[in-house]
């Protein structure tokens, strides 16, 4: 990135500094500051003009997470992205948009009757990624947008995208995706729990960070980067989406998610839509695991994490606790020029993260495991039933506050163990336990700076 490439830059969410330390990123990183670097940190924290060769910093930051770039303006209008729309089985609806809109027709039976916009027929159902890449072939302009027939988007959803492609690596931009108010029970969960929302802060796309994906659903790619990796992976039946994003950034590109872009998309009418749907998208996890390893672990913790939490499921929390205690002292030591106030919150907020994460892992993916264990280990299900109603009354409380807490407990109970299903079918059907395993890191990293 250049040093002209954005307007300025916003600090993450996780950013703080001390002195001339910057702790901040997903996953958290630290960085060591220079009197230069000091300088330029000093003023994106108080929205003044960046010094001159900030790039390199701003760049490193920027790839970490620890910052977000904000544009003012794009060098891209509306008519230069062609939205594709992939449809089986479901008229799309009609799109605002002043560029070119192609609809292709994943060989519905009987063939979508839409007059409204050019469409592109399949003989065959051959899947939303042969049919992205149907419409991709024919796209001229230098930005290419995915729309999904279920997603309602409004008029202006492309004006906080577009300014990102004034940096020549950034190759995709995604935005946030809510679920439309629906007056049902499978509406109102997913209102506060969809797997397509992201959140309300923006980001970079990266497996293991704090938004390691985004949904095909909406996005923007650029044309010419996306057809340069060869477009989706049309082995992909589902994931195919995923794929292509983790593609893109291992080919050396960039990807944000910015969530001040907002559409809609309408959930599953049924309960047993919905359910099929959690399957299915467990069942892209083995694929995925299978080409990105160890993208898709269920469990990321560090190893001292680990231990502590295996200590509290075997119900001994007072050697828990002189172990997290521990890891705080060597922490600090690890870290002298952070205060020590510092180190505490650090270690501790990562413990109770790492405890969230091994709640989540149990009750979405391991929860067949579980079950035995419980049924046999009675000093277990304690621990257990804790894990699966803890996080989600912690859902129910943090976004509702009112209704049916027990029913929000248990849609999230289900959606967890649906998703899970998939994933031990899919890995099955792969021959393969990747998607099962979880991956142990260390302490976030040392970055110079």
């Amino acid at each position: 990135m250049t040093d002209h490439a954005v307007g300025s830059f916003r600090v993450d969410g996780t950013y703080r500094r001390h002195d001339a330390v910057v702790i901040a990123g997903s996953p958290l990183r630290l960085f060591r500051l220079s009197p230069a670097g000091q300088r330029i940190v000093e003023a994106i924290e108080q929205h003044q003009p960046l010094p001159a060769r900030h790039g390199r910093l701003t760049d490193r930051l920027v790839e970490a997470g620890a910052i977000h770039p904000v544009h003012k303006e794009s060098t891209f209008a509306t008519n230069d992205v062609t939205i594709v729309v992939p449809a089986f089985e479901a008229e799309p609806p009609l799109i605002p948009h002043d560029g070119e809109v192609i609809v292709v027709d994943d060989g519905s039976t009987p063939a979508l009757s839409t007059h409204r916009r050019p469409t592109i027929r399949l003989s065959v159902n051959r899947g939303p990624a042969a049919a992205r890449n149907a419409g991709l072939a024919e796209v001229t302009t230098s930005l290419v947008a995915f729309v999904d027939t279920d997603v309602d988007l409004d008029d202006d959803w492309l004006d906080a995208l577009l300014p990102h492609f004034n940096d020549p690596r950034v190759a995709l931009v995604a935005p946030r995706v809510l679920s439309t108010d629906a007056p049902t029970i499978i509406g109102e969960y997913e209102s506060v729990r969809s797997p397509l929302d992201l959140g309300d802060q923006p980001a970079r796309i990266a497996a293991g960070s704090r938004v390691s994906y985004v949904p095909g659903a909406a996005l923007v790619v650029r044309t010419d980067m996306l057809r340069a990796i060869g477009g989706f992976d049309e082995a992909f039946r589902t994931g195919e989406d995923v794929d292509m994003v983790w593609r893109l950034i291992e080919a050396g590109h960039r990807c944000r998610y910015e969530p001040s872009s907002i559409v809609h998309h309408r959930p599953r009418s049924t309960g047993a839509a919905w359910l099929i749907q959690r399957v299915t998208y467990g069942r892209s996890a083995a694929p995925l695991d299978r080409k990105h390893p160890g993208a898709v672990a269920p469990l990321r913790i560090s190893g001292w994490s680990a231990a502590v939490w295996a200590l509290v499921l075997m119900r001994r929390p007072v050697t828990a606790m002189g172990v997290a205690a521990g890891t705080t002292v060597a922490l600090h030591r690890k870290l002298p020029d952070i205060p020590k106030a510092e180190s505490i919150r650090l270690a501790g907020l990562g413990h109770l993260y790492a405890g969230r994460q091994v709640a989540n892992a149990i009750t979405r993916v391991w929860w067949p495991l579980a079950l035995v264990a419980a049924m046999f280990v009675r000093r277990l299900r304690a621990p257990l039933f804790a894990a699966a109603t803890i996080p989600a009354l912690l859902d129910w409380f943090g976004n509702r506050g009112s209704g049916n807490a027990a029913q929000h407990v248990a849609l999230r109970v289900v959606d967890d163990m649906a998703y899970g299903t998939g994933v031990w079918i899919g890995s099955i059907e792969q021959r393969s336990l990747g998607a099962l395993a979880p991956k142990l890191t260390n302490w976030p990293g040392r970055a110079p700076g």
